[in-house]
């Protein structure tokens, strides 16, 4: 029976360095040849990832829920409103906080970005295992792909959600507080180690974002299959009937799956599918 599959992005489709394994590429391309369906079902905005090099798939989850796509169709679209966008721009560049906006027609920075971003983005990159060299290469990468606004362009009606530096985790606490109504999350490590709050529309998770994908395709949970990294992957486990954890994932995501594959590096993916026998 056919499956359909939801695939995080980094640390799980692709390694932290942005780079696909040929190997999770052969994965994809067999189970969607065996007559199985991939989503990825991301944080990142359909902008980023037009900036990766990923294999074919069947559509995609993006913005943590905020945008889903099928073939191409655009099956809902749901982002924050202009005047949250300049609430939340206008709080940022008044602690002097590096943040980028996430629409599906690029990432959008401020000043503090380009001051802040590169040296978080290292951190990001040797906190999953990157050396200093590689870590740097992969933040200039991720710095060369925004577009940099000032003042009042920064005020879009696009936006799916907002990521912003944290110069102490209070950052995010605060966000919680001046945002109420709005989802706030944290990425780029754990607690308060973490490198990035984030703020999103209500109402918005990945679970929600497959309900509606399913819906839309007629199709039963029974028949899907998610993968995932990260603790923002938990409301993916949530609606899937089957979840699979990368080695390489927290702790939290791990107690939750069903499965748990070696690092994608190592073919993880790879095996896995092999294992769910949903490629030969």
């Amino acid at each position: 029976m056919s499956k359909i599959i939801f695939l995080d992005v980094d640390g799980t489709l692709i390694d932290y360095e942005a780079k696909l394994p040929a190997s999770a590429a052969q994965a994809v391309n067999q189970a969607r040849a065996n007559g199985h369906k991939v989503y990825i079902c991301t944080g990142c905005s359909k902008a980023e990832i037009e900036q990766r090099n990923l294999c074919e798939l069947d559509g995609m989850i993006g913005g943590n829920g905020a945008y889903v796509e099928d073939h191409g169709h655009v099956v809902m679209h749901q982002g924050l409103s202009k005047e949250d966008v300049k609430h939340i721009v206008d709080w940022c560049n008044e602690r002097h906080l590096g943040f980028y906006l996430e629409a599906n027609s690029g990432m959008y920075c401020n000043d503090y970005m380009l001051e802040q971003g590169p040296e978080t983005m290292v951190k990001y990159a040797q906190g999953k295992g990157a050396d200093l060299t590689k870590a740097k290469e992969s933040s200039k990468k991720f710095m060369d792909g925004f577009i940099h606004l000032q003042g009042e362009d920064l005020y879009r009606d696009d936006v799916n959600k907002i990521s912003f530096i944290l110069s102490r985790y209070q950052d995010h606490l605060d966000s919680q507080k001046e945002f109420p109504h709005l989802i706030a999350n944290t990425w780029g490590g754990k607690g308060e180690v973490a490198l990035y709050g984030d703020l999103g529309p209500t109402g918005i998770t990945k679970r929600h974002a497959i309900e509606v994908l399913l819906d839309y395709l007629g199709a039963d949970q029974k028949d899907t299959i998610s993968f995932g990294d990260a603790k923002i992957d938990l409301s993916m486990f949530e609606c899937c009937d089957y979840n699979v954890a990368m080695g390489n994932g927290g702790e939290e995501i791990k107690a939750a799956a069903d499965y748990i594959t070696t690092d994608v590096n190592d073919d993880g993916l790879y095996n896995a599918f092999r294992y769910l026998k949903l490629i030969d």
